[in-house]
């Protein structure tokens, strides 16, 4: 794509909006003027989304039961969305857990090469990450070789296991379908989930351990769904600075209070709630816990929450940009994207004024995704 000077629009920078030109060179915003001039009259020009944590992909990868046997094909479709979407960096969130199936380890080492293998060929960055289920004990010795191999760089940790009912010796709700999903039997199933559960006292020494591992070696660390401030507090102390969706008050609260980041799912904000009746991310935003928000299961979230956010008037759309671009470039240590300074990558989404639509996504100055008007404009 050639240099840039886009004129006429109406410009999202870190302190507001702006009427001044914006121009990028070869892939990054430059403060003076580079010659081709489009004008954007009509159109708003907001930083790129950066979604921390999306697993949208996955229906690409397997619209029914079974995987697709050429991932990469999916992944491509998958970009496709996240373009249409504004969205420039996306972290794909894949599984390693006693689920199997979708969710399992062989599974995970499919998509996590995929990734490998399609991302310098599409213009969205996509990223793995690796989310992990903290009672396969056994899996831990491998775990910092696998991610090394897979290129991963953020990793959160999830314990999905139905604690209370196998505590009080009920069978776990879905067990059948689980066990489907698996390719198991649900006695064989159930008797693997059983003695996961029996080994939850060795869990926290070995997660002391892998975390000291995994944070020597610069990765990125979450934790996910933490439901109080001790469990926060100990995840802190292993150096996991991320909290996912937190699903209480208390949780939330410790989160921000220690200083660590808080991301919350825009399907939430865009529901009203969330879907299964945990902590409204709204009510985290309005009070100032909320560091990003990401798409979690649904692309156009991202956008259509900050909008609403705008409209509601909870904060400056400056402010409530930064939760969709540049909170979440900063929890990645991508300090190279997420606002629309000179020296930054030409990261970028193009919205119709009068419809709030994409309009165009462009990514480190290329284009991923272009329609109607402002592909005339850009052509002319």
């Amino acid at each position: 794509m050639p240099d840039l000077d886009l004129t006429g629009a109406r410009v999202l920078r870190p302190e507001g909006w702006s009427d001044a030109p914006l121009s990028f060179h070869a892939g990054r915003i430059v403060g003076d003027p580079v010659g081709r001039s489009v004008d954007l009259s009509g159109f708003k020009v907001l930083p790129g989304i950066v979604d921390p944590h999306g697993d949208g992909f996955e229906r690409h990868l397997a619209q029914r039961r079974g995987a697709m046997k050429q991932m990469d094909e999916g992944l491509i479709a998958c970009e496709a969305e996240l373009a249409a979407n504004g969205i420039t960096t996306a972290v794909l969130a894949q599984f390693v857990s006693w689920e199997g199936g979708m969710r399992g380890l062989s599974f995970a080492d499919k998509v996590f090469h995929a990734i490998l293998a399609t991302r310098n060929t599409v213009v969205t960055d996509l990223r793995g990450q690796l989310r992990f289920e903290t009672h396969l004990l056994d899996e831990y010795d491998e775990l910092p070789r696998r991610i090394a191999d897979w290129g991963i760089e953020y990793i959160v940790f999830n314990d999905h296991l139905p604690h209370d009912r196998l505590e009080a010796g009920k069978q776990p709700r879905r067990l059948m379908g689980q066990a489907l999903k698996a390719g198991r039997s649900p006695e064989r199933h159930l008797s693997l989930i059983r003695d996961l559960h029996d080994r939850t006292g060795d869990v926290p020494a070995a997660l002391d351990r892998l975390c000291h591992t995994l944070g020597a070696a610069g990765l990125c660390m979450g934790s996910h769904d933490d439901t109080t401030a001790e469990a926060r507090a100990a995840w802190r102390g292993r150096g996991v600075r991320i909290a996912e969706f937190p699903e209480t008050l208390a949780a939330a609260e410790a989160a921000h209070g220690g200083g660590d980041t808080v991301i919350m799912g825009a399907p939430n904000v865009v529901r009203g709630g969330s879907h299964n009746g945990n902590l409204s991310a709204l009510d985290l935003i309005v009070m100032g816990y909320c560091d990003a928000i990401a798409s979690d299961y649904h692309y156009p979230s991202p956008r259509r929450a900050a909008l609403m956010l705008e409209q509601a008037g909870v904060a400056p759309m400056a402010e409530i940009w930064h939760l969709i671009s540049g909170g979440p470039a900063a929890m990645l240590g991508l300090d190279d994207r997420g606002t629309l300074e000179t020296g930054k990558r030409a990261d970028l989404v193009v919205l119709d004024a009068a419809t709030s639509r994409v309009a165009a996504t462009i990514v480190a100055g290329k284009v991923s995704y272009m329609c109607g008007e402002f592909a005339e404009r850009l052509t002319a």
